[in-house]
């Protein structure tokens, strides 16, 4: 029975993504989003359903804030050093971390940027998303 249930909440999710595919590819900025790397169907469906068009913001920072690539850190009686930042688990921003995460893994060019970016500061706390978020940002 559960089997039988999980295998129809495969299919069904299947079926949503090949849709998500299709309406994407009416928009000419979908086949450029998917050329980012870390960014597929799903990530880029997101990115222009929450920006729509470009061409409406006048600079790179109104999308940014608009996508919430900002940290905030939980430091009820912490000092900085042992704050540690989190980033919202939800919509576009948190998308657009893992898509940053899975390209820092996965394509040489970023993963050399992501190392510069964290060489000698390895040791800082939360230093890793911090800078997950700052390549987030740039891609």
């Amino acid at each position: 029975m559960l089997v039988e249930q999980l295998r129809q909440v495969r299919q069904i999710k299947r079926d949503l993504e090949k849709q998500l595919k299709e309406a994407g590819q009416t928009f000419p900025a979908y086949a450029y989003l998917l050329t980012i790397p870390g960014f597929g169907p799903i990530v880029s469906a997101m990115t222009l359903a929450a920006i729509g068009d470009a061409h409406r913001y006048t600079s790179r920072k109104q999308i940014l804030r608009l996508a919430g690539l900002d940290l905030s850190a939980s430091r009820s009686g912490k000092s900085c050093s042992s704050a540690i930042p989190v980033i919202c688990k939800a919509g576009l921003r948190y998308a657009l971390v893992q898509a940053a995460q899975i390209a820092s893994h996965k394509d040489e060019t970023i993963r050399s940027y992501f190392t510069v970016l964290l060489k000698g500061r390895e040791l800082e706390r939360g230093i890793k998303l911090k800078m997950r978020v700052k390549l987030a940002a740039k891609m």
